[in-house]
This record gives C-alpha cells, structure tokens and sequence, in this order.
C-alpha cells in the first residue's frame, strides 16, 4: 500500500448528517471515530433529503464541508418529491448518487487507497467494485443489513423477479471482490455467507452500537411517558404499540413520544385521530440529534416494534442501543438477534406481536418503577461493555490495519 495514502480512507454512503436516521448516525460516528483514531477519512454522500421535504433542494453539483475533522463531499443527486415516493422515483434515489459518486471516486482516486462502501441500497457498491477493479483500492462492504429479502417480505420486491436476480447477481459479484464484508450482526453474517457464499474469513462484525460519551442518563426528572425513536417505516409495527395504549391508558396517566419521520407518518396520524388518542400520543418529528438523550432519560420505557417477519431476524435497530445508554429498558417485538439482547443485557423485554401483549408488558413495567430502574442500570452496563461505538471502531481499525 502506498505510504502516502495508507491512513487515508473513502467512505460511500446514501446517507449522513444533517439527516437524523440511524444510518446517518452509524457512518457518522464509524467516520469521527477513525479520524480520531488517525485516520484520514473522506465521506461522499448525497444532499440530505430524508425525511422528505424536510430538506431544500440542491441543484450545485457538489459542495464541500468538514465535520468534526472529517471531509464531505456531498454530491447531485435524485430528490424525491413525495414523502411516500413510487416505484420509479426510489430506483433514481438510490441509483443516481451512486453513479455521480462513481466519477468523483475516479477524479478522487489518488486520495485514498482503502474505500468503505455502505449499504442498503445494493447501489452504493458500484463505485467500490470500480476503485477495486480499476485501481485495487482495498474494499470494505458495510453491510448494514439484508436489504432485497427485507423489500420483498415488505412488498416492496417481488419474490423471483427479474429484478431480484439482477440485483442478487450483482451482490454476489460485489460481496465476492471485496476484501472484507462488515455485518451488524451474527445472523445477518451467516444469511450473506449462505445466500452468497462468502469465505467465513472475509466477513467481520461492525456492530450498531451508542457512542456511550453522548448517550448517558441526564439529570433530568422522569416524566409519564414512554418514547419510540427513528424512522416511521414499512418495518416497524407501530400500529399496535398505537393500539395498545387505549389499555395502557385505562391503568396509568402516561403519553406515548413518536420522536422521527418517515414514510408512514401521516397515516399512523389518521390512525390516532380515529382511535381518539390523540392527546395521549404525540407525533413529535425529527428532533436535533443533541436533544435526544434527554428524550431519553425524561422517558420511563424505550419502545421497538419491529415487524416479526423471518428476512427481520438480523436486526438490532440503533435506537435500542441508545436507549440503553441512556438507562431506558425497552420492549419490543420482533424476534431473532434482538431477542437474544433482551436476555443478555436483562434490560429489555420480547412480546408477541399483539396489542394485548404489548399492552401487558407495558403495564407491567410501569407497575414496578424498582424493577425499571434495575432494567436501566443493566442496559447501560451491557452497552458499556459490547456496544461503545468508541471500541467497536477501534475493533474495525485493527481489520483496516491488517489489509495494508
């Protein structure tokens, strides 16, 4: 590897902040945390645009920034119109940034000598299998999950289409020129090893996790409310944690935070509005990233609802970590790795996905403020322990070391 270039690295990525969803977070956090380490890191990434018209649009072809030490260039690319875009509109979103990308990466070339592309969307590789074809730049896949079997179970896909081969084939492609192929969780490696036939030795964990400096219990008091953070998406199934609290309001005066956006927003609005909650829920929107772990910490119980479907059973979304940093236990649905947190780290709770159930979870934290408190202590523990962004960075940097 070439002296010069050997700290220096390029980091592909459909998004970063100032969006405020946790694939902005994570690549955020994973590109601070190598420049501290003495990483030289440069991120490419399109105009911010989710959620949609939150954002203005950019029509500048690029625009330069630093972040915390860390270069960006942000870059033209397709911004949706809608807040649910169609069919068409999300193939441009997520194909042009990436062939845009494609040509500075060309230009960009002699700056970097290892690039780290990270998906969903499959896309965000094209520019990576260029830099290892043309130049042999060392490549790393952060593979953030499986993103055509979650579109098909979803709806968004059709299982053996024309469209899933094309896009398995070139995964397949992609995962097999890349030096090492990061994944966030145990079974998300093993699904990508099986579907893909990926050699053991190339695939490493590059976990979600907390930066535990920044997400910590503040002192604040505890008010009557529970909280779900992040993207108001097709994969959550937030309508029957919504349901729910027409029993858990029968038992406790407590209101129920939606802190984020997302596609389904104003549908789950409606839905509120029918149900006659609506001064028992409140659609907070996106908040700054910096009012978030006192969100937290105001809150009694962190809620995940994640759809209980097979393709899901990789994830661990990034809010769960963080409301164990801030001592917030969760309940949620779902089941495979977040189900194994629940029990290792004793803060969380698993329940069917029924309102009935979720309501009787809920109830029964509420009921015993010691046992809370105890969930809490342990959440942040675990989350010191296993999932400081700081460490599972630095974990990643001895990976980056051994490739030079």
């Amino acid at each position: 590897m070439n002296e010069q270039n050997k700290n220096q690295i390029l980091i592909i990525t459909q998004h970063f902040p100032p969006e405020n969803i946790a694939n902005a977070s994570r690549i955020y956090e994973m590109s601070k945390f190598l420049n501290k380490f003495g990483v030289n890191t440069t991120v490419f990434t399109p105009y911010p645009s989710f959620p949609k018209k939150t954002f203005k649009k950019r029509r500048k072809i690029r625009r330069s920034s630093e972040i915390e030490g860390v270069k960006v260039l942000n870059l033209w690319g397709w911004q949706n119109g809608s807040k649910d875009p169609g069919f068409i509109s999300r193939v441009l979103y997520y194909l042009i940034f990436p062939l845009h990308a494609s040509i500075w990466t060309l230009l960009y070339s002699k700056h970097y000598d290892l690039i780290i592309t990270s998906n969903p969307p499959v896309f965000t590789a094209i520019p990576g299998l260029i830099s290892k074809k043309l130049f042999k730049k060392r490549w790393i896949i952060d593979a953030r999950d499986s993103w055509i079997d979650a579109s098909i179970s979803l709806g968004f896909l059709e299982k053996e289409s024309t469209l899933e081969k094309i896009a398995r084939k070139f995964e397949k492609v992609c995962y097999n020129n890349a030096d090492l192929v990061g994944a966030t969780t145990n079974v998300l490696a093993q699904r990508l090893s099986n579907i893909y036939d990926i050699n053991d030795k190339k695939i490493i964990l590059i976990p979600n996790g907390a930066d535990t400096e920044i997400f910590h219990r503040q002192s604040v008091s505890k008010k009557n409310q529970i909280i779900f953070l992040g993207n108001i998406g097709h994969a959550q199934d937030l309508e029957k944690y919504i349901q729910a609290m027409k029993n858990v309001t029968k038992m406790h005066d407590v209101k129920f935070l939606i802190v984020g956006d997302g596609e389904r927003k104003e549908e789950l609005e409606k839905m509120v509005q029918k149900l006659g909650l609506e001064d028992v829920i409140e659609f907070k929107g996106s908040v700054p990233r910096e009012k978030v772990p006192e969100l937290l910490s105001e809150s009694l119980i962190g809620l995940a609802p994640m759809k209980k479907l097979k393709s899901l059973e990789y994830m661990v979304p990034v809010k769960v970590y963080e409301y164990l940093a801030c001592e917030l236990p969760f309940i949620a649905s779902g089941n495979g790795e977040i189900s194994e947190l629940a029990h290792k780290s004793k803060a969380g709770i698993i329940t069917n996905d029924s309102s009935d159930a979720i309501s009787d979870a809920i109830i029964t934290l509420l009921n015993n403020p010691q046992k809370l408190e105890e969930m809490g202590k342990n959440g942040r523990e675990y989350v010191k322990a296993h999932y400081d962004r700081a460490d599972i960075v630095s974990e990643l940097k001895i990976h980056l070391d051994n490739l030079n």
